[in-house]
């Protein structure tokens, strides 16, 4: 690598490094900092946060009364923020003058589905896309921090134990035979065929499938036994994963559907043609931008999530969790 590109690689690195540091100095949410921490869940925050609307208490002292964070977990977390903010205004002025390089935290999940990606797939390049749009006009946080969602993480951990079982071989085998006839070099044509395909699978409610109110299932426990709706999107996300289509395209994206007023879940696909949704209650994929009854709570791949937050004059951030 030629010295200009190193150092054009080191000055993307420290610009995206400070941009990071700018974002903690201006963060001064009590609530999003302790779900990034892992202190809280998601779902606990929304809670508190709705006795907050209601009580007009502050925040703070409802997670105490919740039995959340202690008055001494508070009053530590308030002083180490204040001291965040001063050593990190310190360390931008440093780095504005000398440079730094890190390396960014990323996930110990493993790649369960690229163990059991079609030979056809492997290597495939796709059109690029140039960027990310917003979803549902949302604006986004992203952290790498995976520790409150453990439904999310488990499911990699009792996937990748499934594919060592004997009886789990034939229904893989299956699963990639009927997913092969997808192959191709458009993720929005292969995402269409994944979606119609799953959303034949059987419904079913967890507590009825599982005796669990909330259970993230398998694709190998989904194909088998069906699912509800997180169980449909996670089924397509590793199918088109399967099938080649990078991490980095995808999210598995938890909203709250304002017509039934609860939350839901649906794949996200980043494909050539625009954002796009897989949505069990959808027959066919729609453009993200054409869908007005979603408000997004969170989304989710193996390496990292993103916060969602609805515009101001919207209602009030809802925050779910896996956990």
């Amino acid at each position: 690598m030629s010295n200009t590109r190193v150092k054009e690689k080191n000055k993307n690195t420290q610009k995206g490094i400070l941009n990071n540091i700018k974002n903690i100095l201006n963060r001064n949410k009590l609530g999003e900092i302790l779900v990034l921490q892992g202190k809280i869940t998601p779902y606990e925050l929304r809670n508190a946060i709705k006795i907050q609307q209601n009580t007009g208490k502050p925040l703070g002292k409802i997670l105490q009364d919740l039995g959340l964070i202690s008055k001494n977990q508070l009053s530590r977390l308030l002083l180490k923020q204040k001291i965040l903010r001063i050593t990190t205004a310190s360390m931008l002025y440093i780095m504005s003058c000398i440079g730094f390089t890190k390396t960014s935290n990323a996930s110990e999940i493993k790649d369960v589905p690229a163990k059991i990606i079609l030979a056809s797939a492997s290597g495939t390049t796709f059109k690029s896309i140039e960027n990310y749009p917003a979803l549902f006009g949302a604006k986004e946080k992203k952290s790498t921090n995976l520790k409150a969602f453990t439904k999310w993480t488990s499911m990699f951990k009792r996937f990748d134990r499934d594919l060592k079982k004997p009886e789990s071989k034939r229904i893989i085998n299956a699963f990639k035979a009927e997913i092969s006839k997808y192959r191709s070099d458009s993720i929005y044509d292969m995402s269409r065929k994944v979606n119609t395909m799953m959303n034949k699978k059987r419904y079913i409610l967890d507590n009825k499938n599982w005796g669990k109110s909330d259970y993230w299932a398998t694709p190998i426990e989904f194909m088998t036994r069906g699912g509800d709706c997180e169980d449909y999107a996670i089924a397509k996300y590793v199918a088109l994963r399967m099938l080649g289509v990078p991490e980095n395209r995808m999210r598995i994206a938890i909203v709250q559907d304002m017509k039934k007023n609860t939350p839901h879940a649906i794949l996200i696909v980043y494909s050539e043609k625009g954002a796009i949704l897989l949505d069990n209650q959808i027959d066919d994929i729609r453009y993200t931008n054409s869908i007005r009854h979603y408000k997004p709570i969170f989304s989710i791949n193996r390496v990292a999530w993103w916060l969602h937050t609805v515009p101001k004059k919207a209602s009030s951030t809802i925050i779910a969790s896996a956990k």
